[in-house]
């Protein structure tokens, strides 16, 4: 397992990737879903403005910044735990390894999104995504934490 320390310093570089990843993936499908591609991300604000933000479709302040900003660290928490935990794993540096338990960890944080977080702070972009879609976020979101994890190991 690995300290904290390295875990926080890797999971910055992989939640970062994961963040930005998903978050185009965000836009795109959600675009294609309801016409918005400020839409899923807006809706994330919801744990500070409730369901108004849940309706929120144009690109504001209000909504798209604290919406990202709370994906964001989202995906650095889930980052830091995915290094703490599977570190020794990906210091083998197998790209199919990685991604497998980059997977997993990814469906682990939706497990947790979705069936232990209270309502009030899902993420909110279910609201506009189908299901398909959701699948797509979470992979992409998988993909991100490889592609940091393989990051913070390059020589």
């Amino acid at each position: 397992m690995e300290s904290w320390n390295t875990a926080f310093r890797r999971g910055l570089v992989g939640g970062a990737t994961s963040s930005v990843l998903s978050t185009a993936a965000l836009a795109l499908l959600g675009r294609r879903d309801t016409g918005s591609a400020y839409a899923p991300t807006n809706a994330v604000s919801h744990w500070i403005y409730g369901d108004a933000a849940l309706h929120e479709n144009a690109p504001t302040l209000r909504h798209t910044v604290p919406g990202y900003l709370i994906h964001h660290g989202s995906a650095m928490f889930w980052s830091v735990l995915f290094e703490r935990l599977c570190g020794s794993l990906l210091d083998r540096r197998q790209p199919a390894l990685t991604l497998g338990a980059a997977t997993a960890a990814s469906a682990v944080a939706c497990f947790v999104d979705y069936e232990l977080t209270p309502r009030r702070f899902q993420p909110g972009y279910e609201a506009h995504l189908s299901r398909p879609s959701l699948a797509v976020v979470y992979g992409v979101f998988g993909v991100g934490l490889a592609l940091g994890a393989m990051l913070s190991r390059r020589s």
